[in-house]
């Protein structure tokens, strides 16, 4: 896979189980508006300019392959669920021959919208960055990666709230979990993450660091509707996300 002049691929992370769901069915196949929930980021990156979609799965695997088979995708799988840089890890063999700009995508992440891509791509382009992350500022950041900007304003690193001191928490841009990362980057930084957390899992968050302390550029991309990158946890969650689906619809 070459670079595009003009566009980027996409890696859509959707191997994780959905305990919160309380479901069988794995959380990226709930039903949104008679869709799976996997669709909507799916479509939202195409219609951005993707070039190419890549889908991590892992839990209910082939049931994926079996909806989503007959679209040009690209399915790698996550045998174990070892954290978000672990998952995109899967993906590097796809990307092996590619130089470009590659945006990082949630399945559950439904309401995302086109040009939210497009101006996050756009941003990361026009600043020449290795990393550019999309962040919100939600009336409640709890239970949210906070971003941690140095004195001069430089995004520093992404601290996971369990992490988190008092003084980060303080902070109110958010982490939405959606990033453009040039490839070849992403997947030597990927491929260095240590696991020394409250979770003992790799988080693809701590790239942000690796790319401040090598010298290279981290931007944000700022979207002002922290529901448009509401992650789906909850059945509730996906009842709030079909009312603003429906009423996209009607207008």
């Amino acid at each position: 896979m070459k670079e595009a002049k003009d566009g980027f691929c996409t890696i859509i992370l959707a191997a994780g189980k959905g305990k919160r769901m309380k479901s069988e069915l794995a959380k990226v196949l709930h039903p949104l508006c008679d869709a799976p929930m996997l669709s909507y980021p799916i479509a939202a990156a195409r219609a951005a300019g993707t070039e190419r979609i890549v889908v991590v799965i892992g839990h209910q695997a082939e049931r994926i392959r079996d909806l989503f088979g007959r679209d040009d995708l690209i399915f790698v799988e996550q045998r174990e669920l070892l954290g978000t840089g672990h998952a995109v890890l899967q993906a590097r063999e796809v990307f092996k021959e590619y130089s470009g700009a590659v945006v990082i995508l949630s399945g559950d992440v439904p309401l995302i919208l086109p040009e939210t891509l497009r101006a996050l791509y756009d941003r990361h382009r026009s600043e020449g960055a290795a990393v550019t992350v999309l962040t919100t500022i939600p009336a409640d950041p709890t239970g949210y990666g906070r971003i941690v900007r140095t004195d001069d304003g430089r995004i520093l690193k992404i601290v996971e709230e369990k992490d988190a001191t008092a003084e980060e928490k303080q902070n109110r841009e958010i982490n939405t979990g959606i990033y453009c990362v040039e490839s070849r980057f992403l997947f030597t930084a990927a491929g260095s993450l240590g696991n020394r957390n409250v979770q003992g899992e790799y988080y693809l968050t701590d790239i942000v660091e690796i790319a401040f302390n090598r010298g290279l550029r981290v931007v944000t991309s700022l979207t002002f509707d922290p529901v448009e990158v509401m992650g789906i946890n909850t059945s509730e969650e996906l009842e709030k996300a079909r009312r603003r689906m429906e009423n996209r619809n009607r207008r």
